[in-house]
Order: structure tokens, then sequence, then C-alpha cells
């Protein structure tokens, strides 16, 4: 997928930047070429000297170079590459990336590019919630750059949480969804994931026993095929895939948003597990026994109905709206009915009773309503499901 692609790799200043002679490696493994740009602080973490040898071409640095800057080498740069491709993301450069600026040559290529552009962030958890390095990722990703991560962990300055880097091998993956020529490229689809948690009290919460693998496996399907795909997941066990754009959130409220920011999309594929009730007083510290044999009493509020609101759009409502049926008796009836009922294109219903293993296990076994009636498909993993689903998207947006 690589071979013969041309990639200009920007090198931010953040102590991530040492993951990059990997990047490189792999990437010219893989057949790509790479030219590096260094940014003057990424160059205090990786040497010119290292990844010019690596990449095997000179390392860019300097915006006022006369040899390359008479012929406007920073224009040639910015569009003889297939992608171009910034490790790491610090917040520095994605302030630039979404305010316009250019005064150095990183920040003017990424300026002056006609190509896609993926950015791998990386930075201290503190900057990364920080409310301008928010404003500026919505301001990125509705310019329509792409995210490879970032992921939560441990940071160098010893905190843990959102802002760490992912590995090269995610990147290099990320890479290659970005320069699929698939049948879905050129299309935005949105696909939510995994359960939602619905708080009591500060450490207790209603879930279900959604993995969220189906979703995942459906959104790296969907990838695959070339599509840009936001993500939206509540807390799953398995990690969310490379190459997408992630938002991740915990309640069925928090999705309801992060659903609507995503949009427009030409498909939402609505996987995800979310809680029908919340606790409407839910408790602000932890509720304790008292010792009376007394019972707390949870009154419940009906979550907003995600699906059906989407499916109901009267403007800019997606080509095709996908809806999940978990279901553990009367399968194809409920699902049937979920479809008249919410509005949507298609359900895909299962079984998940527990003898079926199906929630939380690694396979499936689904049916595909739509207005012409079901198809049962066999039982198989949830990779594959997700690859034969993501194919029956792609020929109903191409019909589309």
């Amino acid at each position: 997928m690589l071979a013969g692609k041309r990639i200009l790799l920007i090198i931010g200043g953040g102590i991530a930047a040492f993951k990059t002679p990997e990047l490189i490696r792999a990437l010219r493994g893989a057949g790509a070429a790479v030219t590096p740009v260094l940014t003057r602080a990424g160059a205090e973490f990786v040497t010119p000297l290292t990844i010019s040898s690596l990449a095997g071409e000179v390392a860019h640095g300097d915006l006022f170079d006369l040899t390359h800057e008479a012929e406007i080498g920073h224009i040639q740069l910015s569009r003889a590459a297939d992608l171009v491709v910034v490790v790491p993301a610090t917040a520095d450069l994605m302030a630039k990336m979404a305010q316009g600026l250019a005064n150095d040559l990183a920040s003017t290529l990424l300026l002056a590019t006609d190509k896609r552009v993926l950015i791998a962030p990386a930075m201290n958890v503190r900057m990364w919630e920080h409310a301008a390095t928010q404003r500026n990722i919505a301001t990125l990703k509705s310019d329509g750059v792409l995210f490879a991560g970032p992921t939560d962990g441990d940071m160098a300055c010893g905190e843990f949480g959102p802002g760490r880097m992912v590995e090269p091998l995610e990147i290099k993956s990320a890479i290659e969804a970005a320069l699929s020529d698939g049948p879905l490229k050129g299309r935005h689809i949105l696909v939510t994931s995994g359960p939602t948690h619905e708080p009591i009290d500060p450490v207790r919460y209603i879930a279900n026993r959604s993995s969220g693998a189906q979703g995942t496996a459906l959104a790296e399907a969907l990838r695959d095929l070339g599509a840009r795909v936001s993500f939206i997941t509540g807390p799953a066990s398995v990690p969310p895939p490379a190459g997408v754009t992630v938002t991740r959130v915990e309640t069925a409220r928090e999705m309801q948003a992060a659903v609507q920011a995503a949009l427009p999309a030409d498909a939402a594929i609505f996987a995800a597990a979310v809680a029908d009730w919340r606790v409407e007083n839910a408790a602000s510290k932890k509720m304790k026994k008292d010792g009376s044999g007394a019972l707390p009493t949870l009154a419940f509020a009906e979550n907003p109905d995600i699906l059906a609101q989407v499916s109901q759009m009267t403007s800019g409502r997606p080509a095709l709206v996908v809806g999940f049926a978990a279901e553990t008796h009367d399968v194809q009836r409920h699902a049937t009915e979920k479809r008249a009922r919410k509005g949507c294109d298609w359900i895909v219903a299962n079984d998940v009773s527990p003898e079926t293993g199906i929630m939380g296990g690694s396979e499936n076994a689904v049916t595909v309503i739509d207005d012409k009636g079901a198809e049962q498909w066999d039982r198989m993993s949830k990779a594959d499901t997700a690859r034969r689903l993501a194919a029956r998207i792609a020929a109903a947006l191409g019909a589309s």
C-alpha cells in the first residue's frame, strides 16, 4: 500500500520525537519515500544527521535556505508529497495549524500544502485537556486534518492520562489508511461503539456488558476501505483503532454531544450499547450505609435516543443510518419494530443471550434488516462480520 508513496514527515519538538527513527524505518521498509522536516525544537531531540541517514534524504529545517528557496522550495516540498505527517504534533504546532500561522518551515509547509495532513499529537495531559488545545483540535478536525491518537499512558513528566503519542506502527497503519484508494475514499463515516457508564455516585455506575469489539472492528474495516472515520467510543474493554479520529465519552449525553459535533457525515453507524436510562439523582459524594438497613432511592430518567434523533433529522441527515439491536428473545421481531420506530435505514440485530457468548466475545451472528426484509448471516468472527458489513455500506453509498 505504501510502495512508491512519498511522505513529508514533519518532526515536532517533543520528547516523543525519539520514536521517529523507528517510524522512518517502518515507512521505508514498506516502500515509501520519506522527506523529513525538523523544527528547531525537534532538532533538540533527534539530530538532522540521524534523520537524514535513516530517510536517505536531507532533513530540511531552514525556511530561508537560499539554495532551495530560489526555486520556492517550501511550495515544492508541500506539493510533492502524497501525504503530510506531523510526528509528534505538539500543542504549539497544532495551535499554529489551527490559526494559520507560518513563521518557520514546518508551519509554512502545513499552510501551503494541498495534500491531506495526518498528525500524531503528543503532549502533557494538562496541555491536551486545556480549553485552548481543545478548541484547536475542533478546528483541525473541521478542516479535515486526520488524527492518530493520542492515547492514555505514562508521560515523561511522570503524569498519566491522554496525550501520549501512539506507537510508530500505529502511525504507519494510520498513514496506510489515509493513502487507501478503497471504495469509501472521500467518504466520512461516523461510528459509535462500546457501552456507556451512567453514574450513581462518584464510584458507582450503571453499565452493560458491551466490549466495543464489534464497533472497533467495523471502524477498522471502514478505514481499510478508505473512509475517514469519526469513532466515538464509550469506556470499552478493547483499544480504539488506529487511523481514525477517536472521541472518548462516558455517558449517553456525552455521546449525543460528540455525535452532533462529528456531523455531517455520509453514513452514521450506531454500534454503541447506549444505556436507555440514567440516574437522575446521582449523588455528588459516595453513598454510605448508615446501619439502619434503609436502601437508597434511585430516580431514573430516560437517556436521549441518539439513533432516532439522527435518523429523523430534517436537514443534513446522513445518506445511510445504521442501528444495532442487541436482543435476548424474538430477535428479528424486536429489531424490525425498532427500525420502524427509530426511522433508520438498517438494523443489525443479534442474539446476546448469555449462552451465545456474543456480548463480550470474539464472534457474532447477525441479521441485517432493511426495507427489503431480513438477511441472516452465519456466525463468524467480529472482524469478518465487520468486513462484510463495511462492503455492504460501501455498495450502498456507491449506489447513492
